[in-house]
């Protein structure tokens, strides 16, 4: 009987996996999870021999005691792009983790990072480019280099940094590259009326991602599983390309979660019914005194 209610217990787990995945199928960034078991300690009831004078030897009797949670695992694969069109939604295509984190301009986080694959940007009112829940986007500085006539050239440093379009400026765009520029308005500025950059969308990439930890609202911490990150810009050293226009959709396959849906129903039944017949033992075991 307790190895059934064993049973019970992680096939619901299972249901509550598959639920939260299902609930999740239209989560921009969304990574779906999975379930599995282990056997539990088993109960020996005679122990292995070896082979002997005129003897073979024999395997050990052991009873099982039940099941128990064995993991549930991150499924980390990509999902699918959704064509927005807005300027600052960011798709990645490839690998690499959006870097995010509570800030207090003009102070730059050190620490304290959050990851996401969730790439619905905007900018709040003094142009700083955030998250739909208010985290600023953390990338790296653009360095600008005269070109001789009269414009700049623009290269990421290794200065982390907010991206910041200033309000009034016009064209937001989001490169390949994740170069993070619009077009200057600002009369009294020497760059009006030219394209600036900046600063660059930084990815972050772990040693393992499926150690990452969910930390709601489709972020991520990392952990001492995961390893730290190893933070460059959009396409160097496997990061993916930021692709504008776009979002990740959840990766959740439905017919997978189905399928898992009634495994987990049908594992329950089958426990369930090995302690109506437990029940069923016992009772009668009652009835032989009367």
């Amino acid at each position: 009987m307790f190895s059934a209610i064993s049973g019970l217990k992680v096939n619901q787990t299972m249901l509550d996996v598959t639920a939260n995945d299902l609930a999740n199928v239209n989560t921009v960034g969304y990574k779906s999870a999975r379930t599995t078991f282990q056997d539990s300690l088993a109960q020996l009831q005679r122990g292995a021999a070896a082979p002997g004078q005129g003897n073979g030897g024999s395997n050990a009797l052991q009873v099982g005691l039940g099941v128990q949670l064995g993991s549930v695992d991150n499924l980390m694969q990509g999902g699918a792009p959704m064509t927005t069109g807005s300027p600052l939604d960011v798709y990645i295509q490839g690998g690499g983790w959006f870097r995010v984190a509570n800030g207090t301009p003009p102070a730059v986080p050190t620490a304290d990072f959050l990851w996401t694959r969730a790439g619905n940007f905007t900018t709040n009112s003094d142009g700083f480019l955030i998250t739909s829940a208010g985290h600023y986007v953390i990338g790296r500085g653009a360095t600008a280099t005269p070109d001789g006539a009269g414009g700049f050239t623009y290269a990421p440093n290794a200065t982390d940094s907010y991206i910041v379009i200033p309000p009034g400026s016009t064209d937001p765009a989001i490169g390949q590259d994740g170069s993070v520029s619009y077009v200057d308005r600002d009369a009294a500025s020497p760059t009006n009326g030219q394209r600036v950059v900046a600063g660059y969308i930084a990815l972050g990439r772990f040693a393992n991602e499926a150690g990452l930890q969910r930390n709601g609202g489709s972020l991520w911490t990392e952990s001492a599983s995961s390893g730290p990150a190893t933070v460059e810009t959009a396409g160097v050293n496997g990061n993916g390309q930021t692709i504008a226009g776009m979002l990740e959709m959840s990766n959740v396959d439905l017919a997978t979660q189905f399928t898992t849906m009634i495994t987990a129903q049908r594992g329950f039944q089958a426990n369930s019914r090995v302690i109506s017949t437990s029940d069923e033992m016992l009772q009668d075991l009652v009835n032989l005194k009367r």
